[in-house]
């Protein structure tokens, strides 16, 4: 009945758009896969394409299958990968997935450690996923998500490991450089700079110019933290990043960082993981180094 080749020609006609370039990435004729796709629809009783002219289009069935597919495919690609990493003797791979730019800098601290003390394990890290951080962790792509923004699922694990303050982040002759804290009506006149992500996920609009009700003058986006920094170092505008981020760079650019509201903007940084992996000795392992580390450093005050 249902096999793995069925369910890889669904998901390869759906990226592909036809049957002959899936034929192709399979390396197999169109023929034999046309002819094991109108076998398994004769088995299961009913169509899973719909043919528009050229094109096929997927049935309910169909959508159903390619569900199955984004599913079941990683998760057996990953069991494949693992027993040979068995086999050949090794632990295996840890594969993060980042859902914070400025994140990547800490991730840094955490790995040197972690692979020194895990000689045995490797490290690969991910920063964009087809299905988001938390379908990526559910399908199998990634074994650990870091991210500020925890979204709690059934059969996830968040641990926060990392505090932190979220400033904005001036030059040092900027006129706001030497206030004790920013008021969200004095970036209107601002031209704030950020990496690409919705405005919705930034904290600088969900927690601090949008319940004030306003925005800044001009809104850019950055992705890299270093040219954004320079950017702000030369007058061009204002970011917003962790303190302990602007702290860093302070050494080597004129920037300085400034409370936002009287209170602050207090974030942790949270890694989130498989319930089902819990007990993976190297894997909780990195938890633990990733919460050293926030020791070390002060909580990133």
């Amino acid at each position: 009945m249902l096999e793995r080749i069925h369910l890889a020609v669904v998901q390869e006609v759906e990226k592909q758009g036809s049957l002959t370039a899936a034929a192709d990435v399979l390396c197999v004729t169109q023929s034999a896969l046309s002819h094991s796709m109108k076998k398994l629809e004769q088995q299961l009783g009913t169509d899973i394409w719909l043919r528009e002219g050229r094109s096929l289009r997927l049935t309910q069935a169909g959508q159903y299958l390619l569900a199955v597919a984004n599913r079941v495919l990683p998760q057996l690609s990953l069991a494949e990968d693992k027993l040979r990493q068995f086999a050949q003797g090794e632990r295996g791979t840890l594969r993060i997935g980042m859902e914070c730019h400025p994140c990547y800098q800490w991730l840094l601290k955490v790995v040197s450690p972690y692979l020194a003390t895990w000689p045995d394990v490797d490290v690969d890290v991910k920063q964009k996923f087809q299905f988001g951080g938390i379908g990526a962790l559910f399908g199998y792509e990634i074994d650990l998500l870091v991210t500020p923004d925890p979204l709690y699922k059934p059969g996830l694990h968040f641990e926060p490991v990392f505090d932190y303050e979220q400033v904005l982040v001036v030059a040092s002759e900027h006129p706001l450089a030497k206030a004790r804290y920013v008021k969200p009506a004095q970036l209107t006149k601002e031209v704030l700079i950020t990496y690409p992500v919705e405005t919705d996920r930034l904290d600088v609009y969900n927690q601090f110019l949008l319940p004030a009700g306003v925005s800044p003058r001009h809104h850019k986006t950055i992705e890299t933290t270093d040219i954004m920094l320079q950017m702000v170092a030369s007058g061009r505008g204002v970011a917003a990043l962790p303190r302990w981020l602007v702290q860093e760079y302070a050494d080597k650019l004129d920037v300085v960082p400034v409370r936002l509201g009287q209170s602050g903007i207090a974030k942790q940084i949270h890694l989130g993981v498989r319930e089902a992996d819990m007990d993976i000795d190297y894997l909780r392992a990195f938890i633990e180094q990733a919460r050293a580390l926030s020791e070390t450093v002060g909580a990133g005050v």
